[in-house]
């Protein structure tokens, strides 16, 4: 049986997984677009929603503002990209509940023909 399994291993270690999202959440944030495969983008997705959403709790909440801060930096293990995180991006989204990220089909890779795809 398949229960429990929420999300791609993407033929990574666990490790290398946690990393490599937290560098791609940093770019994203960073950049407010990437270009990366599909199963990735999707992977990324509610990590990123999640991560928006600590900074819109911070705004509205200021006594667990310095806690769900040092959750983002633990998680994204940027403090620049958390800083506009809070404080640009979570007052962007601040009326919406919810679907901040968008992912795009953005074309066909040239080494490869693998789908990429947009975030943000």
């Amino acid at each position: 049986m398949n229960h429990g399994i929420k999300q791609r291993k993407l033929n990574r270690t666990t490790p290398h997984r946690q990393a490599m999202f937290a560098n791609m959440a940093a770019a994203l944030v960073k950049h407010e677009q990437i270009i990366t495969t599909l199963p990735k983008a999707k992977e990324l997705k509610p990590i990123v929603e999640k991560l928006v959403t600590l900074g819109k709790k911070a705004k509205a909440d200021p006594k667990t503002a310095l806690a769900n801060r040092r959750r983002a930096i633990s998680i994204m293990r940027d403090k620049d990209q958390v800083a506009k995180l809070f404080d640009v991006i979570a007052e962007r989204y601040a009326k919406r509940n919810g679907g901040y990220i968008r992912v795009l089909k953005a074309g066909f890779r040239y080494g490869d023909a693998d789908i990429t795809a947009v975030a943000f």
